[in-house]
């Protein structure tokens, strides 16, 4: 894992267009409630799993609720023997993301919850 990122820098990163990979480490129903723009949606429970799905991309940044377990997310997909980019974690969490998140209208209207949004 190469550091932090804060929710400034990022958000330069986004604005500028640059080639970076926003994973969100939270469950579905959480993503859908609200997520940072061209973000996607891997579980943390999934990551080992879809791993390999990194080794091409020259940045990630990893965001979870508070900035604790997208750490870890990040240790993670920078330990895997094919990956060679850079990897950071969101430090502020999504819950501190001063920005516009984007959110399916159905599950906002809904009110849709189904179940908690991670076991951290």
């Amino acid at each position: 894992m190469d550091g932090e990122i804060s929710a400034a820098e990022l958000k330069e990163l986004l604005d500028a267009d640059a080639d970076v990979r926003i994973v969100d480490i939270r469950s579905p129903p959480a993503f859908r409630r609200g997520h940072i723009p061209n973000s996607e949606n891997i579980p943390f429970q999934e990551l080992t799993g879809r791993i390999e799905e990194f080794v091409d991309a020259d940045r990630v940044v990893t965001a979870c609720p508070h900035g604790k377990a997208s750490v870890q997310a990040a240790r993670l997909i920078d330990s895997y023997e094919g990956f060679s980019g850079r990897v950071d974690s969101l430090e502020t969490g999504i819950d501190e993301w001063p920005h516009a998140l984007e959110a399916e209208e159905s599950v906002a209207e809904a009110g849709g919850d189904e179940g908690p949004d991670a076991p951290f």
